[in-house]
């Protein structure tokens, strides 16, 4: 077990952590400022980091560099920290639409868990909550894998837990 998940599961208290959710944590937080943001990007066939795609792309930064740049979106960053923290491809292709359908939502996140913002309808964003209001997540265009505030993104839509 990490360090940083070892503080996670002591200021957790009693709440126990599956080993799943340990990796999860030590596997994103060792991530952090390792990969940039790639629209499209962690999509290919198996997680993990790749080129992504300028289809449907809206960001800030224009020509969309996404096609060029071998990275995450938000959703590929996810898909592939489970990945390896779960010893498959448990979140399997698609966005946060389709990973929030694979799993249950919890009033109380426990480090490892999934926080999705959006609606029900339609998610936008995903990242792997650590604990204490934090996550790391692909965040945007222009930046790199990073610990945010859960508060940074708008409209949280909840916290959710794998399996579902």
């Amino acid at each position: 077990m990490g360090l940083v998940a070892l503080l996670l599961v002591l200021a957790a208290g009693s709440a126990p952590l599956n080993d799943e959710l340990v990796r999860a944590v030590d596997i994103a937080y060792a991530s952090r400022g390792s990969l940039p943001y790639s629209w499209g990007g962690g999509h290919g066939r198996l997680p993990g980091p790749s080129k992504g795609t300028c289809q449907g792309y809206h960001g800030a930064i224009k020509p969309c560099p996404a096609a060029r740049t071998r990275g995450f979106d938000c959703s590929g960053f996810a898909r592939w920290v489970y990945e390896r923290a779960f010893g498959s491809d448990v979140l399997g292709p698609g966005n946060t639409d389709d990973h929030i359908r694979r799993m249950r939502r919890v009033d109380s996140p426990l480090p490892g868990d999934l926080v999705f913002f959006g609606t029900p309808r339609r998610t936008h964003h995903v990242g792997v909550y650590i604990g204490g209001g934090k996550m790391i997540n692909a965040l945007a265009t222009g930046t790199r894998i990073r610990l945010d505030d859960v508060s940074r993104v708008r409209d949280l839509l909840g916290f959710y837990h794998y399996p579902g």
